[in-house]
C-alpha cells in the first residue's frame, strides 16, 4: 500500500487550497507551516547543507530581492543609512558562515516530499524526481524527471502519488514565491517519460479500475478556488474529464483516499459544513455516493475500515468532534452509531486507521495526548505525552503493527515516538538528547479574560534566566478559522530563547486550541474575545513577572495581524515593538469586495458586511485600518508579497499610509522630544502568501526586534548561523 506522507485530518487539511488568510505550510507541518505540503523534519546525523543547497545565499537574497521600507521618523523612504546597516548585517552573517563552515550542524535536516511503495523511496533530489531502493543509501538512486525542464524558478515538489501498479508516479510541483502548481505523470519504464502535465492541480489521487488501468483523480485551483474534479488514463487509452463541478462559490473540493485505499473521498466544504461522496476503488467509474448531504454547521470526515466508514463529525450535543461509525453500504446519517467521545476542551489534531486499532492524536487542555482505541474490544488507553511537547509531526506509515509519530515545539527539534499495539507501549527514540531539554523551561499558564473566560498561554524561557522582567518578551497570536497557533520548530525561535528572551504563545479564541466551540467564541460578532484574550494575556504575563511594556514585541502573520492590529489600535501602551508577515489588516473592505478570491468563502469567518448591517457595524468596532487614530504606536515591521492574492497587497500599502498620517499628526503634538516608531513595509516579489525559510526574512525581522529594544544582536545573528546554513 502507498505510504502516505499526511494522514486522515492533516492530509486533508494541507491538501485544502486555502484554509483562510493562512495557509499552514510546511517543509510539512502541521504544516514548513517550513509547514510545504508534505515535508517534514527528520532527525539524522546529517549537514543541514545538502538539504538547502539550492537556496540562494544572504547575500544574494539582499541583493536580488527588492523592499520597500518606510520611517515614520521622517515618513520617506528609508535611504543610505538602513540600506548600509542591512548590507552591514549580511556581511557579519557570510564572516559567521566562513567561520561555522567547518564546525557539526545540528543533528537534524529538513525532508521534502517523501512516499514509500513497494520497494522504492520516491523523493526530491536536488533538482530531480528520483526514486531508491534504500531510504538510507542517498547516493544510489533513478532519476525519473528533472524539474529544470518545467523551466520555473527555484521549483520544489510538494507531493508525490504513485500509481497502485507502479506503472506511473504522480507529483505537484510548485516554487516558493507562489502558489502555482503543475501535476506532471511520469511513466515508469526502463527510459522513464513524462506522460502528462496538468496546471494548477491542488489534490489527486491514483486508483485502479476493473481492467487494472490506472485511474488518476485531481481538482484543479483557478483564483484559489477549488471547484472542479478530473479524472485521467495514460498509455494507449488517453482520456481526461471533468466529472464534478461544484455549484456554490463558498464551498471548496478537495480528495482524500482512505488509508485502506478502498475509497476515494470527494470532500465538499466551506468554514462550517462538509459534504463527502465515495468512488469505489474498485470500480472508479461508477457513480460516487453520497454519505450525506451538506447540513448546515455539519462537518464530517471519513475513514474505512472492514467494510466499515468511520466518521470524525461535530453533529449532535456538544457541537464537538465525536467519533462515530456505520456499515459502508448504508452510510447515511440516521445510521451512525456513536463510538467514541472526546473530553472537553479537546482539539483532535489528526486521526490514524489501523487493523485493529484507531489512533486519534489529541491536544486537550493545552497538553498533547495519543488515545488508542482497540477495534475488537472497544478497550481505549490514553497517553499524556512529555509536557515539553506542543505539537505532531505525522510519520508515514504502512506498518500494520507500530503506530510512529514525531513531537516537536517551536524551540526543540522534532523527537520519534512510537506506539506498539502488541506490546500497548509508546517507545522513545534514544540517542542524541537536546540540550534545550535542560537548558530551558516550558510553562503553561492561563489568563482570565473580561468575561471570565481561562485563556491557556504557553511559555518558554531560560532555565537559568534571572529577573525575567529584565528580559526582552516575543508573544505571538492568530486566533482565526479554527486553526491552532503554529508551534513548530523554528531555528529562529530557538536563538532567541538562547540569548535570554521570553517566548509567549496566546491560544486565544477564533484559534483552535480548545475544540470547535473555542473558534465559534471568536468567529464573526464575537471577534472581540479573541482581542480580549490578547490584552488579558499580555497583562497577565507582565502581572507575573515576564518582562514588562518596554520590553514587549508581538508577532504575528496573515489572519493573526487581525488581532494585533486591533490592539496596537486599543492598547498600544502594552508593547514596544511589532512584526507582521502578510497581515490582513482591512476586514471591511477586503469583505465587501466580492471581486476578490476568496470573500465569499470567508464569510462564516468574518460575516458579510455588504448584505447585514449588524456585521458591518461590529467590523467596524475591530478592523484595525478603519481604528488607526492619532496616538502613540508600537514601532511595526510589515513583510508583505507583491502578488499575494489571500492577502492583497493594496489593503496593506493602505494600512501603513493611514498608519504614518496618524503618527504625523501625534508627533505634531506631542513636543519637541517626542520620538516617533519606527513604521517599516517590507514588499517581497513573487506571489506566495507567507515564505516562512526566507532567511532575508528572519534576518530582517530579528534585526529590527533588536534595534527597536536597543539589544546587542551579535550573538543571535551568530547563533542563528548554526542552524540555518545559506
Amino acid at each position: 500500500m502507498q505510504r502516505k506522507s499526511k494522514l486522515f485530518l492533516q492530509a486533508l487539511k494541507y491538501s485544502i487550497p486555502h484554509l483562510g488568510k493562512c495557509m499552514q505550510k510546511q517543509h510539512l507541518n502541521h504544516y514548513n507551516f517550513a509547514d510545504h505540503y508534505y515535508n517534514r523534519i527528520k532527525l539524522k546525523k546529517y549537514h543541514l547543507t545538502k538539504c538547502l543547497q539550492n537556496k540562494p545565499t544572504v547575500s544574494e537574497l539582499a541583493r536580488n530581492i527588492p523592499s520597500r521600507s518606510f520611517s515614520s521618523k521622517d515618513f520617506l523612504p528609508i535611504k543610505q543609512e538602513n540600506e548600509k546597516s542591512l548590507s552591514e548585517n549580511m556581511d557579519a552573517f557570510e564572516k559567521v558562515r566562513t567561520k561555522l563552515e567547518t564546525q557539526p550542524q545540528e543533528e537534524y535536516e529538513i525532508i521534502n516530499a517523501e512516499v514509500k511503495h513497494g520497494g522504492f523511496v520516491y523523493y526530491q533530489e536536488g533538482c530531480c524526481l528520483v526514486r531508491s531502493k534504500d531510504e538510507e543509501d542517498n547516493d544510489n538512486y533513478e532519476v525519473l524527471f528533472n524539474l529544470e525542464e518545467l523551466k520555473l524558478d527555484q521549483p520544489f515538489i510538494d507531493c508525490i502519488r504513485v500509481a497502485p501498479d507502479e506503472k506511473y508516479v504522480a507529483a505537484k510541483i510548485r516554487t516558493e514565491d507562489s502558489e502555482a502548481s503543475t501535476c506532471i505523470v511520469v511513466k515508469l519504464s526502463d527510459q522513464p517519460v513524462m506522460e502528462a502535465s496538468f496546471p494548477n492541480v491542488s489534490s489527486f489521487e491514483w486508483v485502479k479500475d476493473e481492467e487494472e488501468e490506472d485511474v488518476l483523480f485531481y481538482t484543479f485551483q483557478r483564483n484559489l478556488r477549488c471547484h472542479d474534479v478530473y479524472r485521467a488514463t495514460f498509455g494507449d487509452n488517453k482520456r481526461n474529464e471533468r466529472f464534478y463541478t461544484e455549484k456554490d462559490p463558498s464551498y471548496f473540493v478537495f480528495l482524500y483516499l482512505t488509508k485502506d485505499s478502498r475509497f476515494l473521498t470527494i470532500n465538499i466544504m466551506n468554514k462550517t459544513t462538509s459534504e463527502v461522496w465515495l468512488i469505489d476503488g474498485l470500480s472508479p467509474w461508477d457513480p460516487p455516493v453520497l454519505i450525506q448531504k451538506r447540513i448546515h454547521g455539519v462537518l464530517y470526515y471519513v475513514e474505512h475500515r472492514d467494510d466499515e466508514l468511520y466518521i470524525l463529525t461535530n453533529v449532535g450535543e456538544p457541537t464537538e468532534f465525536k467519533l462515530m461509525r456505520t456499515a459502508a453500504d448504508t452510510p447515511a446519517i440516521m445510521n451512525w452509531d456513536l463510538f467514541f467521545t472526546m473530553k472537553r476542551n479537546t482539539k483532535v489534531v489528526d486521526l490514524d486507521m489501523f487493523k485493529d486499532h484507531c489512533v486519534l492524536f489529541l491536544k486537550h487542555s493545552n497538553l498533547l495526548y495519543v488515545n488508542v482505541i482497540g477495534l475488537a474490544d472497544d478497550s481505549v488507553r490514553s497517553l499524556k505525552l512529555p509536557p515539553w511537547a506542543c505539537g505532531f509531526i505525522m510519520d508515514t506509515n504502512s506498518d500494520p503493527k507500530n503506530c510512529p509519530f514525531q513531537l516537536c515545539s517551536p524551540i526543540r527539534p522534532p523527537k520519534y515516538y512510537t506506539y506498539k499495539f502488541a506490546e500497548g507501549k509508546l517507545f522513545e527514540e534514544t540517542g542524541h538528547e537536546d540540550p534545550i531539554t535542560k537548558t530551558s523551561r516550558v510553562l503553561r499558564l492561563e489568563a482570565k479574560s473580561k468575561d471570565g473566560k481561562s485563556v491557556p498561554m504557553t511559555i518558554f524561557h531560560k532555565t537559568d534566566s534571572e529577573d525575567l522582567q529584565k528580559k526582552p518578551l516575543l508573544v505571538h497570536v492568530y486566533g482565526a478559522y479554527g486553526m491552532d497557533l503554529k508551534m513548530n520548530f523554528r531555528p529562529e525561535r530557538r536563538v532567541l530563547v538562547d540569548d535570554g528572551w521570553i517566548l509567549a504563545y496566546c491560544h486565544v479564541r477564533g484559534g483552535g486550541e480548545l475544540g470547535l466551540q473555542w473558534h465559534a467564541d471568536g468567529r464573526l460578532t464575537k471577534k472581540l474575545n479573541g482581542l480580549a484574550d490578547l490584552e488579558a494575556c499580555i497583562k497577565t504575563l507582565h502581572g507575573q513577572g515576564f518582562s514588562q511594556p518596554s520590553l514587549t514585541t508581538l508577532t504575528a502573520f496573515s489572519a493573526g495581524g487581525v488581532l494585533v492590529g486591533a490592539l496596537c489600535n486599543s492598547n498600544p501602551e502594552l508593547l514596544r515593538a511589532v512584526t507582521l508577515e502578510a497581515p490582513f489588516l482591512d476586514v471591511l473592505n477586503t469583505m465587501m469586495d466580492t471581486t476578490l478570491p476568496l470573500t465569499l468563502e470567508e464569510l462564516e469567518e468574518w460575516g458579510n458586511p455588504s448584505s447585514d448591517e449588524k456585521h458591518k457595524n461590529y467590523i467596524k468596532r475591530y478592523c484595525p485600518y478603519q481604528n488607526i487614530k492619532p496616538q502613540h504606536y508600537p514601532s511595526i515591521h510589515i513583510t508583505a508579497y507583491e502578488n499575494d492574492e489571500r492577502v492583497p497587497l493594496k489593503g496593506v500599502v493602505n494600512y501603513t499610509e493611514k498608519l504614518k498620517e496618524a503618527i504625523t499628526e501625534h508627533a505634531k503634538d506631542a513636543g519637541e522630544g517626542y520620538q516617533a516608531p519606527n513604521v517599516v513595509l517590507d514588499i517581497q516579489p513573487g506571489g506566495n502568501h507567507v515564505i516562512e525559510d526566507s532567511h532575508k526574512k528572519i534576518t530582517a525581522q530579528i534585526k529590527f526586534l533588536y534595534e527597536e529594544l536597543g539589544l546587542d544582536s551579535t550573538s543571535v545573528f551568530e547563533n542563528l548561523k548554526k542552524y540555518l546554513k545559506f
